[in-house]
């Protein structure tokens, strides 16, 4: 549905000039559609539709406010979403937006409960003051994560394809297992969340994109994971007497899975601070924009990021499906030749030719760099 969409949604951002044009801020080198979220938006209701009348989901939706507490946050942080593409608002005004969003989640019963903390056999038991504040907060931190990779044709919507797979496959097995309830709405927003990825992603990948899917679609994303993870991460069963580090503290998985966004928005932070600027300020120093310094070209760089996410969940998912930890050296072994390749592989080339500086990469100004 996603996939059928986004024709429709990008005929009318160019008959409504719904335009993002090229500037010192974006490396796309040619007038693009945007507001591509308005498609996922779309694939969004129609699949809660689809999946409301299926006689395996109806546990899911009967009696139960998570799926239309989804619906109405997904809806509210897109329309903030699209004001801020069109109109370009300002920081406060945004996270004000995905704060709401936020509350919207938490009022429907989309909340973090209890969770244990890691490396000790501690649950902790949320109070009614914490648990709408760590909701809001995850909504936040997640939306601004996924926002903050979408700075390559592909990146975000590969990226959380790999981890929306990784996270229903896991809560798939909690479930099968025993420890997540039936009526949880984690599993189902996950997988919904893969479909407006893999739908999404043939209009937005390679380079050039076709669309893009703006801090709407963005925004929509992390919304959607935070959803996720919530309702797996913190009403699951904890008493579960699994022998893996990940079923001991199911809270590490969004960490894990996510973590090249999340990687990403801390360095970020931590650079920002540093120069004592506005954290909301861009700039041209994220983990795609150093890959492009390097010599990778847009693709290239996408798909190096791609592999990493791809690596991270499967040290998730292997120990948790299979209850063995014997993933840990396989894992290494190809995450050592990523990064070698990631270091070395445009200097190769360089001496393979015989050239001086590296093959010029275009920068969001559209110079050569």
């Amino acid at each position: 549905m996603t996939w059928a969409a986004t024709f429709v949604v990008r005929r009318l951002a160019i008959r409504y000039s719904l335009i993002v044009l090229p500037d010192d801020r974006r490396v796309h080198e040619r007038p693009t559609p945007t507001v591509g979220g308005a498609a996922m938006l779309v694939g969004l209701l129609v699949s809660m539709a689809v999946a409301s009348q299926l006689p395996g989901l109806h546990a899911v939706f009967r009696g139960n406010s998570e799926p239309l507490g989804v619906v109405l946050a997904a809806a509210v942080i897109f329309v903030i979403g699209s004001f801020d593409d069109l109109r370009e608002m300002s920081p406060p005004a945004k996270l004000s937006g995905q704060v709401l969003a936020g509350a919207v989640l938490y009022l429907s019963g989309v909340t973090m409960l209890s969770f244990r903390v890691p490396l000790f056999s501690t649950t902790l038991i949320l109070s009614p003051q914490m648990a709408p504040l760590l909701t809001v907060l995850w909504v936040v931190g997640m939306a601004n994560a996924v926002n903050l990779i979408d700075g390559l044709d592909g990146l975000a919507a590969g990226i959380l394809a790999i981890a929306a797979a990784t996270f229903f496959v896991y809560s798939h097995e909690l479930t099968i297992k025993g420890t997540l309830d039936p009526t949880n709405s984690g599993p189902l927003v996950a997988i919904i969340v893969l479909g407006l990825c893999v739908g999404f992603l043939p209009h937005n990948f390679p380079h050039q994109a076709r669309i893009f899917m703006g801090d709407a679609g963005a925004m929509l994303l992390g919304l959607l994971m935070a959803a996720s993870t919530i309702s797996v991460v913190g009403q699951s069963d904890l008493t579960f007497t699994g022998r893996t580090y990940f079923f001991f503290a199911p809270i590490l998985i969004p960490f894990v899975i996510l973590g090249i966004p999340m990687l990403d928005t801390a360095f970020a932070i931590i650079r920002r601070a540093g120069r004592r600027a506005n954290p909301a300020m861009a700039d041209k120093n994220h983990l795609h924009h150093r890959l492009m310094r390097l010599g990778h070209g847009h693709t290239r760089a996408v798909v190096i990021l791609w592999v990493w996410t791809g690596l991270l969940s499967v040290l998730v998912l292997y120990p948790s499906v299979t209850n063995r930890n014997t993933v840990l050296v396989p894992i290494g072994i190809v995450g050592l030749g990523v990064a070698l390749y990631t270091l070395f592989a445009p200097r190769g080339r360089q001496m393979a030719v015989g050239a001086g500086p590296a093959e010029p990469v275009a920068d969001k100004d559209g110079a050569a760099t």
